[in-house]
């Protein structure tokens, strides 16, 4: 089985897509739908709510991206674990975790996964195997391998996940992260989110040759695919982790794939035209999915319209959440600094 079991009762559940055929029943098809729909609708909610001054501090949309971590989350095993960078929503609603927890977080209210401390980029669910986004760029990489490590010294079964961007993939803690993981032939899957710009310089300017190809001197193998697909995401992150899980070592993918707001909400984006990203939405990776249920299924739209009704629904009921949720009060500004053992 490859999706985390432990779901939350308001979303999609992606258990039934975990051995997901080259030809996907309509139901496999609608639980993808679903699940790329509620990563975009809860992130344009997010959106609003920073716009109205209701979320502080950073906050890093994944609009464009949802293809990625709903094709790698639907291959995974309940006991691997997930760790990313800092544009972290969508792996937190992929690997379960409740929406109104997550939006909460955002608003830095009690009820969030992190009491309100965390915020956007810092907050985690160990329940969920959710190890966090972190704002460090390429800290998710060196504690994917840790946690990697920790999978292999209890023989667990587990892989971790950690992803980054283009951008971290130059940092040299990676490097360092590249080489012990071989070395120890650690059960890691580094996945190279590849949106085309690390903040606002591009990927052409920025980084040499290509991003997954950076652990062949290590002899980690890689591979690229397109990330506005979720099925060959899906097909390639299944390919890597059955070599990870097979006590093989690391291995890399690189995800090209592209974020339509700018790096974060501060970010306006005027270093790409408008045509650029108007081009690139002509591969949206939810527009994709629909247009084949409809084609190849016979999938009614207004069928469809009724997703996109329930999803709104779900994510209106994490914002009334979030907003009713109580602030903390200054007190707890000194609980959770420290854990005595």
């Amino acid at each position: 089985m490859s999706t985390k079991a432990k779901k939350s009762s308001n979303k999609t559940d992606l258990k039934s897509v975990s051995n997901i055929s080259p030809q996907p029943t309509a139901e496999e098809m609608k639980a993808l739908y679903k699940e790329m729909l509620l990563i975009r609708r809860f992130e344009e909610k997010a959106g609003q709510l920073y716009g109205m001054g209701l979320i502080g501090g950073f906050c890093h949309l994944y609009i464009g991206q949802e293809a990625v971590v709903t094709g790698i989350q639907s291959v995974q095993e309940d006991q691997d674990t997930v760790v990313t960078t800092y544009r972290d929503h969508g792996h937190m609603l992929a690997q379960g975790m409740d929406p109104k927890g997550v939006m909460a977080e955002l608003t830095g209210r009690e009820g969030g996964y992190s009491r309100g401390k965390g915020g956007s980029m810092h907050m985690f669910s160990q329940e969920k195997g959710f190890f966090g986004g972190h704002g460090i760029v390429g800290a998710s990489t060196a504690i994917g391998t840790g946690l990697a490590f920790a999978h292999k010294y209890k023989e667990d079964g587990g892989v971790a996940v950690a992803y980054m961007g283009d951008g971290s993939a130059n940092q040299g803690q990676v490097a360092e992260c590249y080489n012990m993981a071989a070395l120890w032939k650690l059960p890691v899957l580094y996945v190279i989110e590849n949106n085309k710009y690390g903040m606002g310089t591009s990927a052409a300017r920025h980084a040499a040759g290509q991003l997954y190809a950076r652990g062949a001197g290590y002899g980690i193998p890689g591979e690229q695919v397109d990330g506005m697909d979720v099925f060959a995401v899906q097909a390639a992150a299944r390919q890597a982790l059955d070599y990870v899980r097979s006590g093989n070592g690391p291995y890399i993918l690189e995800v090209m794939t592209y974020r339509y707001r700018g790096h974060s909400m501060s970010d306006p984006a005027k270093y790409r035209t408008k045509e650029e990203v108007e081009e690139r939405k002509l591969q949206d990776p939810i527009e994709q999915i629909k247009q084949r249920m409809m084609k190849e299924y016979g999938i009614d739209e207004d069928d469809l319209k009724s997703v996109d009704k329930e999803i709104k629904a779900i994510v209106k009921e994490a914002a009334d959440f979030a907003e009713t949720s109580p602030e903390l009060p200054p007190e707890e500004l000194w609980t959770d600094v420290l854990v005595e053992v």
